[in-house]
């Protein structure tokens, strides 16, 4: 039985990532060992003994993963932005069981209208899928596993047939601001004083 292709984990699970592995290398030297090998290249396979009939040749080993490193700049300015235009780290730290519901309803209007519009000011937004949510379709052998996850009974290999639950979403295009050299990014919002 063949296993689906795990997605990419997202920016924000491979800090996650990272942080684990690097407090787990500070602690187990085996770990730390182990990661020092990842890049390695493999050692050739052995020749085959001499056999009246000619071995089959060894499979290919499977290629290794190049990890770009992803500086956290254009994360906390997309958190900046979030929290300049829907207040969004304000909303997220709030203890909200002290309010209402129609209280909590309010608040999140505003955060979703500012979400909105940093959005569409700052990226290109489409569907991964064209076709409407709840259509049956099929996934081709070869299909691309990075913008299509499969769900539910999972078995066997393509082509697989089944109901499109989520379209997906991918950006086409990211407007950023510039940031100066100096600038901070890890302060998402500064501190007010009134004066």
């Amino acid at each position: 039985m063949n296993q689906p292709s795990q997605p990419l984990p997202s920016f924000f699970s491979r800090i996650s990532i990272a942080i684990g592995a690097f407090l787990r290398a500070l602690s187990d030297a085996e770990y730390a060992a182990r990661l020092t090998r990842i890049d390695d290249t493999p050692q050739p396979a052995a020749a085959p003994v001499a056999a009246p009939a000619p071995a089959p040749a060894p499979a290919p080993a499977p290629a290794l993963v190049t990890l770009r490193v992803a500086t956290p700049d254009a994360a906390l300015q997309l958190l900046s932005l979030f929290q300049r235009e829907a207040r969004l780290i304000d909303f997220t730290q709030e203890n909200l069981s002290a309010y209402s519901d129609a209280d909590i309803g309010a608040a999140a209007r505003v955060v979703h209208e500012g979400c909105a519009k940093v959005l569409k000011e700052h990226f290109t937004i489409q569907p991964v899928r064209s076709e409407v949510e709840g259509s049956r379709i099929e996934l081709p052998e070869g299909f691309d596993a990075a913008s299509v996850r499969l769900t539910g009974n999972v078995v066997g290999k393509a082509p697989f047939r089944g109901t499109l639950s989520h379209r997906g979403w991918r950006s086409a295009d990211v407007r950023l601001p510039k940031l100066a050299e100096a600038h901070d990014a890890a302060i998402l919002a500064p501190a007010e004083v009134e004066l």
